[in-house]
Formats: C-alpha cells, sequence, structure tokens
C-alpha cells in the first residue's frame, strides 16, 4: 500500500481537526461494514446480531480501539465481529457466502459512493467560491473511499479469519470446515505477522489500486456535469 502511505503522510496529522475527521471516516467504513454482515444474516434466518443490539450504525457498538487506531493509521484494522449463528441460516452454503461477502461488498459501494462525492465537490470548490472549511469535507471524502477501498480488498484476503477465507470454508467438506475454524487463530497470528512484515503491502496496494482503476470512471460524471452547468 505504498501509494496509499504516501498520501497518509501528506496529511498533517499535527491538525485536530484533519485527526478527527480521518477517525469518523474510519469508524464509518468500519461500521457499514460490520452491520452489512449482521442484516444479511438476519435476512437469512438469523436474527442473533439483532437481539444483541449489533444492527446499528452506533459506531461504540463496533469499535475496537485498537483496530480503529490501526485502520486510522495502517489504512487496515478491525472492529468487533456481528455474531453471526450460521446453524440458523436456511441454506447454509450460499448464506454463508451471501453474509460473508456483505461487508466487502458494503465498502465496494461506499467507495463508489464516498469517490463521486468527492469528485462533485472538489469540482464545486474549484469552480466556485466555497469555504474554506470544505476542504475538511473533501478529506473525508477522499481519505473515505481510499480506506473503503483498501478495506474491501483487505477483507476479501483468503486467510482466516478474513472474510475471504470464510468465502472459502464454505466450499470446503464439514469436517475440513469446522478443524480450520477451531485453528483459525492460528490464522490470525499469521496474518498480524504478514502485515508486520510487509508482505502483503504490495499485493493490497495492487488490488486496491485495480479496484480504483475500474470505479473511477464510473465515479467521475459530477465532474462533467457540474461543469457544464456552472461554464
Amino acid at each position: 500500500m505504498s501509494g496509499f502511505s504516501q498520501w497518509l503522510q501528506q496529511l498533517n496529522f499535527g491538525n485536530t481537526a484533519e485527526l478527527l475527521i480521518t477517525a469518523l471516516a474510519a469508524m464509518f467504513c468500519i461500521t457499514v461494514h460490520e452491520v452489512s454482515h449482521g442484516y444479511a444474516a438476519y435476512r437469512l434466518g438469523d436474527p442473533t446480531a439483532k437481539r444483541m443490539g449489533r444492527l446499528t450504525l452506533n459506531p461504540i457498538k463496533h469499535m475496537d480501539i485498537a483496530g480503529l487506531i490501526s485502520m486510522a493509521i495502517l489504512g487496515f484494522g478491525w472492529a468487533k465481529p456481528v455474531p453471526v449463528n450460521f446453524g440458523n441460516l436456511k441454506h447454509y452454503r450460499r448464506d454463508t457466502i451471501i453474509v460473508t461477502l456483505a461487508g466487502p461488498v458494503s465498502n465496494i459501494l461506499l467507495t463508489i459512493v464516498f469517490l463521486t462525492a468527492y469528485y462533485a465537490l472538489l469540482t464545486l470548490y474549484i469552480l466556485t467560491d466555497l469555504p474554506e472549511w470544505i476542504q475538511y469535507v473533501l478529506l473525508f471524502f477522499g481519505y473515505g473511499y481510499r480506506l473503503n477501498a483498501a478495506l474491501a480488498m483487505f477483507n476479501l484476503l483468503p486467510i482466516p479469519p478474513l472474510d475471504g477465507s470464510k468465502v472459502i470454508l464454505a466450499f470446503l467438506p464439514e469436517k475440513w470446515y469446522w478443524w480450520l475454524l477451531r485453528h483459525e487463530r492460528y490464522g490470525f497470528l499469521a496474518l498480524a505477522l504478514l502485515l508486520i512484515l510487509g508482505v502483503l503491502d504490495g499485493p493490497l496496494s495492487f488490488l486496491r489500486g485495480g479496484l480504483l482503476s475500474l470505479i473511477d470512471p464510473i465515479c467521475r460524471w459530477p465532474i462533467a456535469l457540474i461543469s457544464s452547468l456552472i461554464g
């Protein structure tokens, strides 16, 4: 994630407002990710998350402080997992995949929304006389679309306990599934080691860049529209 890291280094984190805005963006991205898992499970027959009060956009219900700090500074992080009882799902393998992918898909959709909003506001800022504080809104959208793209690609990696690994587990024979699930904590240790050593920086940068390159043309439409209306 070298490009993302370089962008982060340009920010003045000594500025309290900027740090607060980036933290808010991180909280929003993580919260939507977790709620999407729980809501998908709820619609497919598992009320566990709803009963435990986790189908809420209140970030306090989902935040893990260490994960939030990591997300804001390093571009990857974690939250308290939304509880899902996969035994309540009507079509176990199919529904497991849907519930698992709901989180990353929500972040991809948010990437599109944030990038579109960023282009629209940036165009207005350049062509009109908007107040200077709009720069902080731009920071929110600019950080948000990068962060959502990074979060989506990170969670799709096939490494336990990330979402990508659960998709693969859904296709395995049941005895393998439960064996790997019992040893999932070792996958977390391996993941942490890979992140510390920087082994995943290249693949994550490539995946994030590929996603942004794919959706960028879709999100640029406000530039031409606003330019034509104002010009």
